[in-house]
This record gives structure tokens, C-alpha cells and sequence, in this order.
């Protein structure tokens, strides 16, 4: 009896292994009226649906099965599962309904590049406040600063409040426009054509002024009574740190007895920031509106990256001629050499200006804007800045001439690049910006049900290529992904559906806008809002794998397609 209890319990293992075999993993999401099912598999393992409603499967799906299907029509999947050794037996899955409000995320890749993206608008951000930083309204400011500190007579912990006062500032700008409008709404202004009208003739307008044209200036009164009551509560702040040991201040930073600080003090500082904020806007308005309408769509903390990266950039030399004002004697004056940065800075909005046209004109179609001549402005601009440097570089000191070398042989370099681009060469330094090209290689559809019909008539598989004419990494991954040999090779195997989401043009006359229905598809079938953003499915509809998002990777894409 002792040896039988023993032969089963050393088998009992095995049968309990047996009964957990379970390499197919079922989970639903709810899309408004409709349920994406998705089928994850083991590896070694493939899985073969039997039975689910009126629908034929007749392959074999391995690692991955998505479907989205209506709730209308949702039925009971009966499956199973097998690898090379063994089959399970036929299992029955079904959807049960619960709250999956967290499922309605975007999946873990969109997650990860979203992550990159708000990298990508901090960096910006550091670019745009290091620009900001050379402009005639800002550099004006640093002796101002200086002023201000000498006077006050503060040290490092209130430059170190300064700086942080010009970040919260401007970091509660970008918060405040994203709370006032929302993510999805800045992604829609993104790519609105009248907001990117009013922004390229913004842009054109400040490139004027830095011209010479005309000057842009805020009200002296506001700036002149801002600066005034700073002053005289730094002032007052002085006097306060000079009183007798036995006065009390107002407020104390902390109890460890280090320093203290009145509330005018703090309040000075950050009249202070505010100053400087209001004085420069006229020349960091442009920078700040550029950085917040890419930043719209991709996240809800989008735009307050970019602008923390963009006040950091700004505030660091500031807080450092406070910290140091004799630094000041240091400086370089502002002079013809100003003058010189503001012409290439005028260049260069005249060339960035081109791209928020360039949005309008293909989201109405009006075609003034080809890519040919979108690439010919900017090699004028870029030409325009190096010819414009070396027009009197015998005239200024030699520090100064090697400086604008370093300007001078960049820009014409970049000139010469973009010339091949009028002829049809991807130049992808600027496919961020550009209009796309056209790529060939791929039978492209811009209407789904025509996509989709075609795909049934062939029985070729399909990507749908959820994109905008203002989407920057679509372009991008245009150029480096989609206009790869290898690639492109592949694509030819199916049938290529490209939905533009902010196409402003009612083509089938039903009162709603192409862009408007592509994006009520992307949202409503496949739970995204963000491109560019791929889906690929069968020629029955059926989605075989888990939709992709932005990618500079051909490899990955390849690696993604299953046909």
C-alpha cells in the first residue's frame, strides 16, 4: 500500500502539470461599442481557433492574435493550443463585462515612446531657452539682473531662488495652457489651419523685426513699473537684513538659523523673474508657441517638459550674474554683433515659419506649398545666412570672424545638401519639417472602406497608417523607416491604407471632415489617439499582431510585419 501511495505521489506532479498547461492567455478592451481581444501565446507554442460565430480562421497564429470586433457581436472563442510535442484540448473562452478603464492606456510601446518624445520636447526645450537667451529682449536683461542684485545686496540662496522663480514661472505656463485646453485639444490646435496661419505669420513677423524692419516691444509702463517695484522692494529687503539683531522678520525660510529671508525680500525676487518674464516675451513668445503647439498631443505633462527644459536654458545665466555679478565686466556687450545674431535668428523663423504653412496648405489642399518649393525657401534662408556673415567678416575683430565661421560653413554646407531635395532626394535632415514625399513601391489608399475592399478583391493583407500632416515623427519615420529598399520591398506585399487625422476637407459631403473620421476610427477601433501610429491586419480584417507606433528602426518594422 506504502509502495502505491508512493508511485502516486511521484506521478501526482506530473498530472497537476498537465492540468495547468495553459500556453493561450485571453484579455478584452473596451473601445466605446466594440471589444479588442487579444490572444497571447507562449513561445513554441501556436494557437488555431475552432469556433468563434460565423467567422473562418484557417491559420495558425503564433506569439500574438488581436481582434476588435462589436460588442453586438460578441460570441464565445473556442480554441486550443499546441507545440511540437502535444495539443491542449479545446477550450472555450468568453468576454465577461467589467470596468477596464485602466486597459484603455496606450499599450506598453506607445508608453515607451511617449517616454522618448518627452525627452525629446525637454531637449527642445533646452535648445529654444539657450536661443532665447541671445535675442535683443533678453540679453538687455542680464545687467538689469546684476542691478537688481548689487542693490539687494543677496548672495547664492537668493539667486538660487531667482532662477527657480523664472522655472515655476514658465513651467506654470505650460501647465496652465494644458489645463485651460487639455492635451487632446492642443493636439487638435496643433494641427489646425488657422492656428498654424496665425503662427507662421507670427513667425514671419518677428523675422521682419529682427530684419530691421520695425521693432516689437511690450508697453514701457509694463516693464518700467514691474522693474521699479522690484527694485525698491530689493531695496527694502537690504534695509530689512541691516536692522538690529532684536527685529524680528517677517518669515523665515527655514528654523535651522542659516539665513532668513522677509516676505518683501521673496516677494522682490520673484517680482523680479516676473520682470524678466514680461520683458522677454516678445522675443520668447515665438520660441514658447513653437515649443507648445509640437509639444500638444503627445501627453498631458507634454508641454510642462518643454517648458522646464526651456527655463532651465534661460534661467541658469541668470542665476549665475546673480550669484556672480562681477561676471557682468565679462560679458559681451550688446552691439553689432547682436545685430548679426538677430539677422540669422530672422532667417531661421522664415525657414521654421514655412512648416506651420506647410500643415495648412495640405490639410485644405490648396497646394501653394510643393515640396520643391518648401526645400528651395529654406536653401535661400540657409544660403542667406552664410552669404550675410561673410559680407563684412574683414571688418569685425578676429575672435569674431572665427565665430561666424563656425556659422558660415554649417549653413552653406546645409545649402548645398538640401539642392538634390528639388530634384526628388529624400534629404532627411529636414523630413521633420517638410512636406512627405511621395514613396513608392506600396499601393496607397486614403479611404479605409476602399482599402478594405480592395484588400478582400486581392486578399492581401493590410497597414493602416494612422498620420497628420503636421505629425513630426510621422515624417520622420517616413523618411527613415517607410522609404527604406528593404522596407519597401516588404510593403509590396500589402495593401497600404494612409489615414491623414486632421485632413480638413469633407470629401463625401456628409457634413464631417476626412481628418475627423479617420481619427473616430483610430480612437473607436483601435483605442489611440496618437500617430504616427500602424495597424496591420488580414485580408478579412482580422488585426494579426499588436499595432506599432513611432520607430526610427527599419529592422523593427520588418520585424513587426507578419507577411
Amino acid at each position: 500500500m506504502k509502495r502505491i501511495l508512493t508511485i502516486l505521489l511521484a506521478f501526482l506532479p506530473l498530472f497537476a502539470a498537465a492540468q495547468m498547461v495553459q500556453p493561450t492567455k485571453w484579455t478584452a478592451t473596451e473601445i466605446g461599442d466594440s471589444v479588442r481581444l487579444k490572444a497571447t501565446i507562449e513561445e513554441g507554442w501556436h494557437m488555431t481557433i475552432i469556433e468563434f460565430g460565423d467567422r473562418e480562421f484557417d491559420e495558425e497564429y503564433k506569439d500574438s492574435f488581436v481582434l476588435t470586433v462589436a460588442k453586438a457581436d460578441l460570441t464565445p472563442i473556442r480554441f486550443n493550443s499546441c507545440n511540437d510535442v502535444m495539443c491542449t484540448a479545446p477550450e472555450v473562452w468568453s468576454f465577461e463585462s467589467t470596468d477596464r478603464s485602466a486597459d484603455r492606456v496606450q499599450n506598453t510601446d506607445q508608453i515607451t515612446n511617449d517616454g522618448r518624445s518627452l525627452w525629446v520636447i525637454f531637449l527642445l526645450g533646452l535648445l529654444g531657452g539657450l536661443l532665447a537667451i541671445f535675442t535683443p529682449c533678453v540679453w538687455p536683461i542680464i545687467p538689469m539682473t546684476v542691478s537688481f542684485f548689487l542693490k539687494k545686496g543677496g548672495g547664492v540662496r537668493d539667486a538660487i531662488l531667482y532662477g527657480l522663480s523664472i522655472i515655476i514661472l514658465y513651467v506654470g505656463l505650460g501647465l496652465l495652457v494644458t489645463v485651460i485646453f487639455g492635451a487632446s485639444a492642443l493636439n487638435d490646435l496643433s494641427t489646425n489651419a488657422v492656428v498654424n496661419i496665425i503662427f507662421f505669420l507670427i513667425l514671419v513677423v518677428f523675422a521682419l523685426s529682427f530684419f530691421g524692419l520695425f521693432e516689437i516691444t511690450l508697453p514701457d509702463s509694463w516693464s518700467t513699473a514691474l522693474d521699479n517695484k522690484a527694485r525698491q522692494l530689493g531695496v527694502e529687503s537690504k534695509k530689512t537684513k541691516d536692522r538690529p539683531s532684536d527685529s524680528k522678520p517677517l518669515s523665515t525660510l527655514n528654523d535651522s538659523g542659516l539665513s532668513t529671508l522677509s516676505v518683501s525680500g521673496l516677494f522682490s525676487i520673484f517680482l523680479m523673474a516676473f520682470t524678466l518674464v514680461i520683458v522677454s516675451f516678445s522675443c520668447t513668445g515665438p520660441i514658447i508657441g513653437t515649443l507648445l503647439v509640437e509639444a500638444a498631443g503627445r501627453s498631458l505633462i507634454a508641454p510642462a517638459m518643454g517648458m522646464l527644459g526651456f527655463a532651465i536654458a534661460l534661467a541658469l545665466p541668470f542665476t549665475l550674474f546673480a550669484m556672480f555679478p562681477q561676471w557682468l565686466k565679462q560679458a559681451p556687450k550688446s552691439g553689432d554683433w547682436m545685430t548679426s545674431f538677430k539677422v540669422v535668428l530672422a532667417f531661421l523663423e522664415l525657414a521654421l515659419s514655412l512648416k506651420f504653412l506647410s500643415v495648412a496648405d495640405m490639410a485644405y489642399g490648396w497646394g501653394i506649398l510643393p515640396r520643391w518649393l518648401f526645400i528651395a525657401i529654406w536653401i535661400v534662408c540657409f544660403l542667406g545666412i552664410g552669404i550675410y556673415l561673410i559680407w563684412d567678416i574683414w571688418s569685425v575683430s578676429t575672435p569674431r570672424k572665427i565665430i561666424r565661421a563656425i556659422v558660415i560653413i554649417p549653413s552653406l554646407a546645409f545649402a548645398f545638401y538640401l539642392v538634390p531635395g528639388l530634384r526628388g532626394a529624400p534629404v532627411k535632415a529636414i523630413s521633420a519639417f517638410a512636406p512627405p514625399m511621395s514613396v513608392s513601391g506600396r499601393e496607397v489608399f486614403n479611404d479605409y472602406d476602399e482599402g478594405m475592399a480592395y484588400a478582400r478583391q486581392t486578399g492581401k493583407p493590410v497597414i493602416i497608417d494612422f498620420t497628420g500632416y503636421g505629425c513630426v515623427n510621422c515624417r520622420k519615420m517616413e523618411a527613415f523607416v517607410l522609404d527604406n529598399d528593404s522596407v519597401k520591398s516588404r510593403l509590396q506585399n500589402y495593401v497600404f491604407i494612409e489615414l491623414f487625422v486632421d485632413h480638413r476637407l469633407d470629401t463625401d459631403n456628409d457634413g464631417e471632415s476626412e481628418g475627423t473620421e479617420n481619427s473616430r476610427l483610430q480612437r473607436e477601433q483601435f483605442g489611440s489617439n496618437a500617430q504616427p501610429f500602424f495597424v496591420q491586419l488580414d485580408a478579412k480584417g482580422n488585426q494579426v499582431a499588436e499595432p506599432i507606433a513611432f520607430t526610427t528602426d527599419p529592422m523593427e518594422f520588418i520585424r513587426w510585419l507578419k507577411y
